[in-house]
């Protein structure tokens, strides 16, 4: 009955699939990357904070990532485990991987945010907070009241895409869209009326995601397809695995840009202090601000090229599921070209209007050389988005087919071999532009390599279809 339910994305046209799944991943993912977005927009535009503030929530803004990176293994891993196992007509197994991945999400969320609040001041050390004593105390603020929070948002964020693969992208949007509009209300009244800092920033960020949390348990007692009953939720390891393995991808494309994150980070606090300029005082977390705004642009953009993936991620594990490949095939084709479109368009605003997205961030409050250093930074360490983007749809769709390997493979040379090591490696021959150079190398190299695996997969997708 409920395989019956699902067998539209078997028989409706790619076409409209993707726009009827996608888009509401979009809209979810991007309104989740709003939660930080949007607090360091009001904290740059509040003088008492300024860039001080900006420089502390980069700081925090990779721990948020972690948290975010165990949710979506374990959402999405369950999302491409229900979708595959709907395909075969087993919804049984697909009730089960939704009861454990509820169990896996609740208890990983309470111990990562006990985790947080235990080892605060060394954690925040790690990331680059001690670049000056102001940094730090207000990454040290805004750090303990996320942490406060950590539970709420892995469990918005993990049933997201179980919500979607459960047939409800609409849901999984409006969930959460209404606990960023929560945040989007309560910033300005805590920040600027209440005068309450990084605290403020902090406390509308966690209501925010309580509410996406207290939405996503509701869905969970009136879920449609997949129904998991109380025995659902004793926990089975080898159903567990994997479930876990197929998002683990997923988990590697958010957690090595934590890595990365972390280096780059260092990186800026290290060769900024040798700098004749941000080697100054008050200059000192310049640069810092600077990166952690430019991610937050590409951080919006990816957030759009992993929707439109990840989205998808039903629709290729169905018919995977089915055999059905030449539907699996047209889809990879239509999504490559659509990620490559939006990475031309997110180049030529980058190229063009850095001025323009730096002053969203108040650049009108800082110095002349916050703004000619946060020019150079979009405009070098973006310039190969188009590569970026499509590099980030391949990891995902060869996850959804179950290509767990392929994909972690890769994913893993693009973020820890290439992010990693070269935001190390290239500060020591060009200083702080080494760090701005890290990125388009990295997406230079990765192409490469994903060209190849594209290739082999229309390849893959064009033989018939083996019985048994």
């Amino acid at each position: 009955m409920e395989g019956n339910a699902n067998q539209f994305l078997g028989e409706e046209k790619i076409g409209s699939l993707m726009r009827q799944y996608a888009i509401p991943c979009i809209i979810s993912l991007l309104v989740g990357a709003l939660y930080n977005i949007v607090d360091q927009i009001f904290i740059a535009n509040a003088a008492y904070l300024g860039s001080y503030g900006n420089a502390a929530n980069t700081v925090v803004f990779p721990l948020t990532v972690i948290a975010l990176s165990i949710a979506v293994m374990i959402g999405d891993g369950c999302c491409a485990f229900v979708s595959i196992s709907l395909g075969k007509g087993q919804p049984e197994t697909a009730r089960k991987s939704v009861g454990n991945s509820i169990v896996m999400v609740v208890l990983s969320g309470l111990i990562l945010g006990g985790i947080y609040l235990i080892f605060r001041d060394p954690i925040i050390a790690m990331f680059g907070g001690t670049v000056n004593e102001e940094t730090f105390h207000h990454a040290g603020e805004y750090f303990f009241y996320i942490a406060l929070g950590v539970p709420f948002y892995m469990f918005g964020q993990a049933l997201n895409p179980i919500i979607r693969a459960d047939g409800s992208p609409r849901f999984a949007m409006v969930s959460t869209l209404a606990g960023a509009v929560v945040n989007i209300i309560l910033d300005p009244l805590f920040i600027f009326v209440c005068k309450w800092g990084m605290m403020g920033a902090a406390v509308a960020t966690v209501m925010g995601q309580v509410v996406t949390a207290a939405l996503a348990v509701w869905y969970i007692l009136h879920m449609k397809l997949v129904k998991p009953g109380k025995a659902d939720f004793q926990m089975e390891p080898d159903l567990c695995r994997e479930t876990l393995v197929l998002g683990v991808t997923s988990l590697l494309s958010q957690i090595s840009l934590v890595a990365a994150m972390a280096a780059i980070n260092n990186m800026v606090r290290k060769y900024g202090a040798l700098d004749p300029v941000f080697g100054q005082t008050d200059y000192a977390q310049i640069p810092m601000a600077v990166v952690g705004i430019v991610m937050k642009f590409f951080q919006i953009v990816i957030s759009i090229v992993v929707g439109m993936a990840a989205g998808c991620i039903p629709v290729v594990g169905f018919n995977m599921g089915a055999g059905k490949r030449d539907r699996v095939r047209e889809l990879f084709l239509k999504l490559l070209l659509a990620e490559a479109a939006v990475g031309a368009i997110a180049l030529v605003i980058v190229e063009l209007l850095p001025r323009q997205l730096i002053g969203i961030f108040g650049a009108s409050n800082e110095s002349v050389y916050y703004t000619d250093f946060a020019i150079r930074a979009f405009r070098i360490y973006l310039c190969m988005m188009i590569f970026a983007c499509v590099n980030k749809a391949c990891f995902i769709f060869l996850q959804a087919m179950g290509k767990a390997a392929a994909s972690t493979a890769l994913s893993m040379i693009r973020e820890i071999v290439f992010g990693v090591g070269f935001a190390l490696l290239l500060p020591r021959f060009f200083g702080l532009d080494g760090v701005l150079y890290s990125m388009p190398l990295s997406d230079i190299l990765t192409f490469i390599i994903a060209a190849f695996l594209i290739l082999m997969t229309f390849r893959e997708l064009r033989r018939p279809q083996r019985e048994g």
